[in-house]
């Protein structure tokens, strides 16, 4: 799987339209929205949902934060088991460096490392600077991921995934 820019590869994962109009712009940690959501859906229905959730923010409402990818392999690329064991651990207790977190998961320091820098990448993972240490985490309270599988419509792009 290629890792995304800094502004995101949107042939990996679409950005949300919120995004792209720059609402979660310069947002601090304790500004983020609660939920992460991680989708796998076409692009017709991720734009749907996006327009959905501008509406809900515009009118006041507290709406996730959506990374869609088209391609469900990509989705389980970017979540594997070993990220997903170091988000639940920075989730359910706070790291004070990626070191200790590498000892308190069993795994090397560069391999956690390597693993948080993707996760980053994605904005699921942040750092506070902590002397020399960096220390990872999650931003939100939950994170949500969905896997949608239909028949496609006619049209649709992604009747050949």
């Amino acid at each position: 799987m290629s890792t995304p820019s800094n502004n995101h590869d949107e042939t990996t994962a679409e950005i949300d339209t919120e995004t792209e109009a720059g609402f979660l712009e310069d947002v601090s940690a304790a500004d983020h929205p609660s939920t992460l959501r991680i989708t796998a859906r076409s692009s017709e229905a991720h734009k749907q949902d996006a327009i959905e959730r501008a509406e809900r923010w515009e009118a006041g409402e507290e709406v996730p934060r959506v990374i869609n990818f088209q391609n469900p392999s990509d989705l389980r690329a970017l979540l594997t088991d070993r990220r997903v064991e170091l988000l639940q651990s920075v989730m359910s207790e706070t790291a004070g460096s990626i070191r200790q977190l590498a000892d308190r998961v069993d795994r090397d320091v560069k391999s956690v490392h390597d693993d948080l820098q993707v996760l980053a990448d994605y904005d699921i993972v942040s750092f506070e600077q902590d002397g020399r240490a960096k220390r990872p985490f999650v931003p939100y309270e939950q994170i949500e991921v969905s896997l949608e599988i239909s028949t496609p419509e006619p049209g649709d792009d992604t009747a050949a995934v």
